[in-house]
């Protein structure tokens, strides 16, 4: 079928239509020109595109490993009515195969488009893979526009002269005419023209040896293809150009995927009080979800009829969070913990919630709720059993690793291991099953012992995982603390993320040494890290906070006040120390002073805002609480101070508390404790108080400006029971937040 032209195009013919294919029963596959064979790659950055059940065909064009650049028409409900596409989730269910000429093959990859990201100004739309593809290398896109006279190479999957639906990757040659400031003109040579299908489609400039994304196949007269009237033999059409693009391109591909529990492409936020009082059960706990774009909140709890188990008195609903799009359908998945849950006789067993995301909302969709507990379901947890204390999912870390695979790593730091009380574990989940990673385990460094608290803090991203035992004795020094690296990409004979590094305050490559009651390792973080002249970000740098930490200042000791460590690791698991993070002094330049009893580094958050750019000290955050920070004379009131991951810690910091001007309201309180609850994203640092000054606790998120050495002081978006549409109750809230 035609479509008719967009008011946009009047001056072109009434034959002029627009390229995809809509289909009765097959997709549609390719230019009138020539096929390319099964074993050419010059193409291999085209894409095939289907809309529904073979509904509509399109093609495409990787530009990034986990993106594709196509028409937005091949997305609108009516392209004759106009290009509107929605941002988020396609309305119907979309699949690519790209890098594969011949369709019966199997070279390339398959994915399902999970996102969209539409352009206002013209027919071209982002789509977001639910994988990267990994074995086809993505296209640039050209720098100048398309010039009259010019020769581009199409390359579709649309309708040939003689096939509704071909099996094969074909392309043709056009000439450019002429160029608008987003489109350009083109005619197909030796009777070569775009059809149904082509629609998004590349046309490839090559220059230097280098092929160039110059436009996108959008409208043509469709003269010779297949169904296409036979008075029709006009080859000429319209591009969409794409050399203007490169910075939308880039930002778009290159940020953090945003928490989008409704996949609308509007950011949303959980926030947990673990504390809340549920149906009269006391710190049974629930989470509090706010919708981006005005689109209301939510309460979940553990009386929902979605969701495990019933709220009982100190479950801790909500303890713990973590995100991730754990079933790779675009919708992010919350993944909550409740260590505190009892599980038949056992007291704070615990278990963990992934509550999945859909259009409607989390626990909408078909599937709702995933639950991990001791002694059910497969792997390493289903042959395990729970016991009084385990405290499974105190801690939660969630990522995909390089390939793309959505995993969970969940802390169970009050685990019994061969008779030794609390020597803890972690659980790593991925796909269907399950694996548990303690200090006996094949590799691992140090032992189970009595009281290690193995997975009292975790950490990841798509290079490593940490799981630090922030109570584990090294030597004599009772609470210490260590944590052990590992290679999620890699798994060992045990079916484990792979050891790679051991970390402790006596070896020779890590500053300070081994005291009773460091705390090394009760905070961590992890960012993925693109050194210079590195193609991607493979490593990764290691934040490790030590609240318990005594320093001396001025020539005095301050016991407990506390320091940070940060390590760069290799893609190997080869480790450096980089830099150590602590107020100092009133007269160095790392603003503060440390005291006694602080507890820097109690909390710790950390962010690449640019994963894909190589990385820089504009780039790479820290934010480390300071919960025992006393302000004034006001005990406990809480302080943040922020860093840059790389470069001197004075020259890159900033000083965060209340009523200071940098956006949290309010006077320092006593017990406060701000800085008890931080989370970044690639726009906010969330800063949470649990503890007051309200009732009921509050959140704030401060723009990133807010929260940068030398940034301009930016509006806050505040958080709070009994305004913008969440109730007026709670305890905690605030506690935690994703």
């Amino acid at each position: 079928m035609t479509y008719a032209r967009p008011v946009r195009l009047a001056a072109l013919a009434a034959t002029l239509t627009l390229g995809c294919a809509a289909l009765a029963a097959a997709p549609a596959t390719a230019v009138t020109g020539p096929a390319v064979a099964a074993a050419d790659t010059t193409y291999a950055y085209t894409a095939q595109i289907t809309v529904g059940d073979h509904d509509r065909g399109c093609s495409g064009v990787l530009v990034d490993r986990e993106w594709l650049l196509t028409a937005a028409s091949c997305f609108a409900a009516d392209p004759a009515a106009g290009l509107n596409v929605p941002a988020g989730k396609p309305a119907t269910k979309t699949t690519a195969v790209i890098g594969r000429s011949d369709l019966t093959g199997t070279a390339g990859a398959a994915r399902e488009i999970v996102q969209l990201v539409p352009r206002t100004d013209r027919d071209a739309v982002l789509a977001r893979l639910n994988r990267p593809v990994t074995n086809v290398s993505p296209v640039a896109l050209a720098t100048t526009a398309p010039t009259a006279g010019e020769s581009l190479t199409l390359a579709g999957y649309g309708r040939t002269a003689t096939e509704w639906a071909p099996l094969s990757l074909h392309t043709g040659t056009f000439t450019v005419d002429s160029a608008t400031a987003t489109n350009a003109s083109v005619t197909g040579t030796s009777g070569t023209a775009a059809c149904m299908g082509d629609t998004g489609g590349p046309l490839i400039r090559v220059s230097g040896g280098t092929a160039q994304l110059a436009a996108l196949a959008s409208q043509s007269y469709q003269g010779g293809c297949y169904g296409i009237d036979t008075t029709v033999t006009s080859t000429g059409g319209i591009t969409t150009r794409v050399d203007d693009l490169a910075t939308w391109v880039t930002a778009t591909t290159g940020t953090i995927r945003a928490t989008d529990f409704n996949c609308d492409g509007v950011q949303d936020i959980a926030i947990s009080d673990p504390r809340a009082t549920v149906g009269g059960d006391a710190k049974a706990g629930l989470v509090r979800v706010v919708y981006g774009g005005g689109k209301g909140t939510a309460e979940i709890n553990q009386d929902l009829d979605w969701v495990n188990g019933s709220s009982e008195a100190d479950d801790r609903f909500g303890e713990s969070l973590a995100t991730v799009d754990y079933d790779e359908d675009g919708c992010t998945d919350l993944v909550v913990g409740a260590p505190g849950e009892g599980l038949g006789t056992a007291t704070d067993a615990g278990m963990v919630d992934v509550l999945h995301g859909a259009t409607g909302g989390l626990g909408t969709g078909t599937v709702k709720d995933t639950n991990y507990q001791q002694g059910a379901g497969n792997g390493s947890l289903g042959a395990s059993s729970a016991e009084t204390g385990d405290r499974f999912g105190a801690s939660l870390a969630a990522d995909v690793t390089r390939s793309g695979e959505p995993f969970l790593l969940i802390g169970s730091p009050g685990e019994d291991l061969s008779g030794f009380a609390d020597a803890g574990m972690a659980v790593y989940v991925h796909g269907t099953t399950n694996a548990t990673i303690h200090q006996d385990s094949l590799d691992v460094p140090g032992s189970a012992e009595a009281g290690d608290g193995f997975g009292g803090a975790v950490a990841a991203d798509s290079n490593h995982l940490v799981i630090a035992a922030p109570d584990e004795t090294i030597g004599t020094d009772a609470d210490a603390g260590n944590l052990a690296g590992f290679d999620p990409n890699t798994l060992n004979s045990e079916n484990r993320p792979t050891p790679r590094f051991g970390l402790d305050q006596d070896l020779d490559t890590v500053s300070g040494g081994a005291e009773a009651g460091d705390g090394f390792g009760t905070s961590v973080a992890l960012v993925p890290y693109r050194p210079s002249g590195a193609a991607a970000a493979t490593e990764s740098i290691l934040a490790v906070g030590s609240p318990g930490e005594a320093l001396t200042i001025d020539g005095a000791s301050k016991a407990e006040t506390g320091n940070v460590l940060t390590f760069r690791i290799t893609a190997a698991g080869a480790y450096t120390q980089l830099n150590a993070y602590q107020p100092g002094t009133a007269d160095d330049d790392v603003v503060g002073s440390s005291e006694a009893g602080d507890h820097f580094g109690q909390t710790l958050t950390a962010v690449n805002t640019a994963p894909r750019a190589v990385s820089t000290t504009a780039t790479m955050k820290l934010a480390v609480g300071i919960p025992d920070e006393a302000v004034g004379t006001t005990a406990s009131a809480g302080a943040i101070s922020t860093f840059s991951l790389l470069g001197a810690p004075g020259t890159n910091d900033r000083w965060l508390e209340a009523g200071d001007g940098d956006g949290i309201p309010g006077t320092p309180g006593t017990n406060h404790k701000l800085g008890s609850s931080l989370h970044y994203t690639g726009t906010s640092l969330y800063v949470g108080l649990p503890y007051g000054p309200s009732a009921y606790g509050t959140l704030h998120a401060l723009p990133l400006s807010n929260v940068t050495a030398g940034g301009t002081v930016a509006a806050v978006t505040t958080y709070q029971p009994g305004a913008g549409g969440l109730p007026a109750a709670g305890d905690t809230f605030g506690y935690a937040a994703r």
